[in-house]
């Protein structure tokens, strides 16, 4: 296994959807028994492009991509995992990952979204307010969270 140190970041996308209440779509996995929420991501995959993965992991994570663009965030965003999960996680080749995270509008109802998709990453899903969403991460994400929070601020 590669030294934590030298391996590289997971490229992966972010989703910030809000609904028509400037509220922002939160999912608690399935995966931690921590009580943390965190919004839509998952991994790029090769030839893809943010958005085209944005749409993606939509759908595969909460059942539904009725949504439309907002707004792209100016740079990538990276965050290092601990080293314990590091080590489980992508056969122990990334120390965290690289995000590029895009705001979407939610278009649909909330019957709409259905986090039984046929793998499920969530337990539970809610709309949270964004002032609170750095507080409901795991702390290692939270760095990341602010920094969203501020880029999107004109948009909640």
């Amino acid at each position: 296994m590669i030294d934590y140190h030298l391996r590289p970041y997971r490229p992966c996308v972010g989703i910030v959807l809000i609904n028509s209440q400037k509220q922002i779509f939160v999912g608690q996995r399935l995966d931690n028994s921590v009580e943390a929420w965190q919004m839509p991501q998952g991994g790029i995959d090769d030839g893809e492009t943010p958005l085209d993965a944005g749409f993606r992991e939509m759908r595969e994570e909460i059942g539904t991509n009725k949504a439309e663009l907002i707004a792209e965030h100016s740079a990538w965003l990276d965050y290092d995992i601990p080293l314990e999960l590091a080590n489980r996680l992508w056969q122990g080749r990334f120390k965290g990952q690289t995000q590029k995270w895009i705001a979407f509008r939610f278009l649909g109802d909330d019957h709409d979204i259905n986090i039984a998709t046929d793998e499920p990453e969530f337990r539970e899903w809610k709309w949270a307010e964004p002032s609170i969403l750095p507080s409901l991460a795991v702390p290692f994400k939270r760095d990341v969270y602010q920094n969203i929070l501020s880029e999107f601020a004109p948009l909640f």
